[in-house]
């Protein structure tokens, strides 16, 4: 599937969550807005007020823009930006968690349910209780344990909650001795947008490095890690940010992520895509041909 074409062109859409849920394939994206903030170091110019979830049949079919599913006004603890979701469904119920600025101007993480893949979503009244971070990404195992990673904030911080457990883990990623990445290793180390998959019984931990913009992946035998370092998925795309999530759809695996093509260049009006991926038989992960 060629890469150059975003999947919905009416609204902005970055920082795609992909999921099937009953065989349908479910994108949950922040949704960029045009504004006249400046571009600042604290990402203000990223002034995201609600999410709308996108769905898709099959590929290259239309994708429905299920429209506002949770807006600002609809959590009493947030005062401003919406930053990237993501989605998890247990016992016939749908969960969206999402990070946003709370009263204080602190990033927190809450989280909203719904009887509905699409939404519309009602978003519990307060945060999770210690979550003071970004970018969750929710990932059910194989034997039904959940976890939820999360990390950013000027990069690093990277964590997981695993349910039914007490407290998080902070998690390791290694370089090929077995040394864990050092903070200034910036094609390498994690910086934000952290997403799980499990591919032949292996589980396969991606994210961005930030200020180098490549999306990266490192490869484990637990889902809490410590994982190694096998390489680049992405290489930079038009904007500074970089966001994405890797999921299997109808036989096929795929990258969702965004660029700023559609803006031309705008760094906070960005538009989600996809792309073909495959695992080659040492499982590493290759961008398919868009031809």
């Amino acid at each position: 599937m060629a890469s150059n074409n975003p999947l919905v062109t009416h609204i902005y859409t970055a920082d795609p969550s992909a999921h099937v849920f009953d065989g349908t394939l479910y994108i949950y994206p922040s949704h960029d807005r045009e504004t006249d903030i400046q571009f600042n170091d604290n990402g203000d110019q990223y002034d995201m007020y609600d999410y709308h979830v996108l769905s898709m049949e099959k590929v290259g079919g239309p994708v429905t823009d299920h429209g506002v599913v949770l807006s600002t006004p609809d959590v009493p603890w947030v005062s401003k930006q919406l930053w990237a979701p993501d989605a998890a469904t247990k016992n016939g119920k749908y969960y969206l968690y999402f990070p946003a600025r709370d009263k204080q101007n602190v990033f927190r993480i809450g989280v909203a349910v719904s009887d509905s893949p699409s939404g519309p979503f009602k978003a519990e009244p307060e945060p999770i209780p210690g979550s003071y971070s970004i970018d969750p990404a929710a990932f059910v195992d194989d034997d039904g344990q959940g976890y939820l990673y999360f990390g950013g904030l000027w990069g690093g911080q990277l964590q997981c909650w695993s349910q039914n457990a007490a407290g998080e883990w902070d998690l390791q990623i290694l370089d090929e001795s077995g040394t864990p990445l050092a903070a200034d290793d910036h094609d390498r180390r994690f910086f934000e947008a952290a997403w799980m998959h499990k591919y032949n019984g292996k589980y396969y931990f991606s994210y961005s490095t930030g200020d180098s913009h490549y999306i990266v992946y490192a490869t484990g035998d637990s889902p809490l890690g410590p994982f190694t370092s096998r390489g680049r998925i992405l290489e930079p795309v038009l904007g500074w940010t970089t966001h994405h999530s890797i999921a299997e759809f109808q036989g096929k695996w795929y990258l969702f992520y965004h660029d700023c093509s559609l803006s031309g260049g705008v760094d906070h009006l960005r538009s989600v895509k996809m792309r073909e991926i495959v695992h080659d038989a040492e499982g590493a992960i290759h961008l398919a041909s868009s031809d």
